[in-house]
């Protein structure tokens, strides 16, 4: 074996990527165990479920605006600092929020939590992509990327339980101390991630200006809050299916999150072997095919579970094809777009809440599935119009797509 291909194996096993995605793995748990946890925090802090549930959307808004201005504010911090701080907010503010005994307090804990989260997950991404070779892109942004995926297959079912038992406090404690131990992990272990070349303020919109991430960008957010709404709502959707048993839908939702786990390292392997733009493309198509399934056989328990792990499998598949799409667009200035697509991200969790309350109102439990079936649907137009539409202005010369295996 050559020293290039030793070096080539010695980045595709990179351990690094574990941190990375155990870091990814801390953010989602944080964002999405609340749902399971509305009661008793309402019950703690005195106030209504609905007060505390808008706390979601607002952890998700506060991540969407401060993820592009840590990119503009903190140009020359290392990657590596960036996470490590990242992590270390995380902890802060989830201990204060666990330690919250009104709801202003519980918001305030929220908010800096949110705040790590913006600086870790796009520079997480990013790192993700500088630890790899170029024909291995695909599949080290989707072994990070998985991370956030078992937050939902694992970290918020768990949870969930373990409030149950120990008191709301008890899971959100445990996500502090991961978060900590692993901001200490992060400082000493992964080292040598490059910053990116210097960009003006101006430069760091560029990205803005490039209609194909625009285009991008607005699909992700569609494909955001089209699986979004109908995981937030799971349990009016299949209360057919499960005659209104919290079991029987725990057990859809871990189907769920266990297929979304293998259609996310599907999807790397697929999208370097394909290309971004057919991977993104059928797990999209096939994505808004099972949503609009549901409401047909909400009443069958099995094939109910079925349609989950389809829907699962190929809604977190679609996501790790369309970042790699993102970087391909632009590898140098890859950073400042992933802080973008964070932003599309975050936002497409964040109108999730009110889409499906709005669906709901309007057509019952049944029509939530169709609302987020609609949101796939544009997504995927809008995807495939990016590849359609002229570059825009670009932030840096542009390596040519193929080069990146797109």
């Amino acid at each position: 074996m050559t020293n290039i291909e030793q070096s080539y194996a010695a980045r595709r096993f990179d351990g690094r990527l574990v941190l990375l995605a155990i870091g990814l793995f801390v953010v989602g748990t944080n964002a999405f165990v609340i749902a399971g946890l509305l009661p008793a925090i309402a019950s703690t802090l005195g106030v209504d479920a609905s007060d505390v549930s808008y706390s979601i959307t607002f952890y998700a808004i506060v991540v969407a605006v401060a993820a592009p201005a840590v990119a503009i504010l903190l140009p020359r911090l290392s990657r590596t600092t960036l996470m490590a701080a990242g992590l270390g907010l995380i902890a802060l503010g989830t201990v204060l929020a666990a330690a919250s005994t009104t709801l202003p307090l519980f918001t305030a804990g929220r908010i800096l939590a949110a705040l790590g989260g913006a600086a870790l997950v796009p520079a997480a991404t990013a790192a993700a992509a500088s630890l790899s070779t170029p024909a291995a892109r695909g599949r080290a942004i989707a072994f990070v990327s998985l991370g956030f995926t078992a937050a939902t297959a694992l970290g918020s079912p768990l949870g969930t339980a373990l409030g149950a038992v120990g008191g709301w406090q008890l899971p959100l404690l445990i996500v502090a101390g991961i978060a900590a131990v692993l901001a200490v992990a992060v400082a000493l272990l992964v080292r040598g991630i490059p910053v990116g070349h210097p960009v003006s303020m101006r430069a760091r919109f560029a990205p803005l200006a490039d209609h194909r991430i625009v285009l991008s960008l607005a699909a992700t957010l569609f494909l955001t809050a089209g699986f979004n709404v109908v995981y937030i709502f799971s349990s009016s959707i299949t209360a057919g299916a499960t005659g209104g048993a919290g079991g029987l839908l725990a057990l859809l939702l871990l189907v769920y999150g266990v297929a979304g786990t293998g259609g996310n390292l599907v999807s790397g392997r697929l999208t370097d072997r394909l290309g971004s733009r057919r991977t993104a493309t059928i797990a999209l198509a096939v994505h808004a095919a099972a949503l609009i399934a549901l409401p047909v056989i909400d009443a069958n328990y099995l094939t109910t579970a079925i349609v989950f792990a389809v829907w699962g499998f190929a809604a977190f598949a679609a996501a790790p094809a369309v970042q790699h799409r993102m970087i391909t667009i632009d590898p140098a200035a890859s950073g400042l777009a992933l802080s973008w697509y964070t932003t599309a991200m975050y936002a497409g969790i964040g109108i999730a809440p009110p889409l499906g309350a709005a669906a709901l109102s309007f057509g019952g439990a049944q029509s939530v599935p169709l609302a987020g079936a609609a949101a796939v649907v544009l997504a995927l137009g809008l995807f495939q119009l990016g590849y359609l539409v002229k570059r825009g202005r670009a932030l840096a010369p542009t390596a040519p797509e193929g080069a990146l295996a797109s």
